[in-house]
Order: C-alpha cells, then structure tokens, then sequence
C-alpha cells in the first residue's frame, strides 16, 4: 500500500496551524495528495472539477456564512437583544423551550436545516436569551452569560437529536434497522420512528426543567444581590 498520498493530511494540518487560507491549503494539499499518488497535474484538476460540480448544494450553506456574519457585524446580535427585552412577558426560559418545542417539530418532519448554530443560536437564539434574563433579571456576569449561550447551543442540539429519529428517512433510523436486520430482527422504519417519540418528549421535558432551574437560580442570585444592594441617599 502507498502511505504517500496521506501527505496531504499533514498539509492541511500545517496549513490550518499557520493559519493560511483555508481554501488555498485545502486546494493544495489536494494536488500533493495526486501528485503523491503519481496522478498527473490534468488528472487533479479533473478529480477537483468533478468534485464540484456534484457538491456544488454545498455553495447554498457555504454562501450563508458570509451573509451572517455581514449581518452581525452591522448589529444583528444587539438588535436582538433589544427586539427581546421590548417584549412584555418574555423571559429566557419561555424563550428557549419555545425554540426546543419549534426545533423538535421541524426536525420531526425532516426540516433540519431550519435551525443550527452558525445560522440561528449564535447570531439570533443567544443573543435573546441573554437580552431576556439581563431584563428580567438585572445585568450578567461574564459567567452567566456563557451559561446562557451554552444553554442555547445545548437547546438546538436537543431539539435536533431527539426530533431527526422521528423521521422515518432519517439516516439514523436506517442505520438502526439495518443493525436489527443483521441480528435477524426485522423491523419497519415506520416503527423505529415512532418509538422514538417517547424518547423525544422525555428529552423535551427534562431539558425544559434544565432550562427553568437555571433561571430560577439567575431570580435567586439576583434577589440576592438586590437585598445586599446598599439603599441609595
């Protein structure tokens, strides 16, 4: 066996190290691995075209990246937070298990890609929650408020894991029937999916106290603070 071609893995590495341009390296470790494989520089650009043309959906997801962050940088994160805060009644808690209850839905019917991180938690999810607890609750710590983004972040994964087992297409539910098959139990996909709705609303249930609970200690902390606060001349 040729070890040569994975040559290009040590390039990508140094090339991610050096923090060059992540197109650039990825390009080029390409040709170092076909060179190393005793591929002809036409062949490389062959492989590298054909590779493109039949992941080019991949350009959609890749074309949203920009665009979000064009948006932060122009206040999307700050208008969040204000839109938030404006809102009577809103509190982080109701906030985050409306988005779980919305992630686990759309994901149940096969809309993963409704939410995510790069696209929903870090520019919109985060910052209102943290807009909602710092109204409802007084001004955040630098703790707290990595509390909160990690509690967002942790709400679109639940919502995501727990919902995409419900779809019967999902790879997931495949990957399940056919381990049962190859252990001479058959099952439907139809089946599959719909014993994962129970897991999906216990998970629902125990992320939504999880959520409650750490607003409770955000009341607790800041009543706390407001009893030690020294009363004004």
């Amino acid at each position: 066996m040729n070890y040569w071609p994975l040559i290009g893995v040590a390039a990508v590495v140094i090339g991610f190290v050096l923090r060059l341009n992540p197109a650039l390296v990825v390009v080029a470790a390409g040709f170092i691995t076909g060179l190393a494989a005793q591929l002809s520089p036409l062949d490389i650009l062959e492989v590298l075209g054909k590779a493109f043309t039949e992941k080019r959906f991949l350009l959609l997801f890749l074309l949203t990246l920009p665009v979000i962050g064009l948006l932060e940088r122009h206040g999307l994160k700050e208008h969040a937070q204000n839109w938030v805060a404006r809102l009577r009644g809103a509190t982080m808690a109701r906030l985050l298990i409306a988005y779980l209850l919305m992630r686990q839905l759309s994901s149940a019917l096969g809309l993963t890609s409704l939410g995510g991180h790069p696209q929903t938690v870090r520019p919109l999810l985060a910052p209102m929650a943290e807009g909602a607890a710092q109204t409802r609750h007084g001004e955040l710590d630098d703790d707290e408020r990595q509390r909160i983004r990690a509690l967002a972040a942790g709400t679109d994964n639940v919502g995501m894991f727990f919902g995409e087992d419900i779809f019967i297409a999902f790879g997931a539910v495949l990957l399940i029937q056919s381990f049962f098959a190859e252990h001479g139990f058959k099952l439907d996909p139809l089946q599959i999916a719909l014993w994962g709705i129970p897991t999906a609303i216990c998970a629902f249930l125990i992320h939504a106290v999880r959520i409650v609970r750490f607003e409770r200690r955000l009341a607790r902390r800041g009543t706390a603070a407001a009893a030690t606060e020294p009363p004004s001349p």
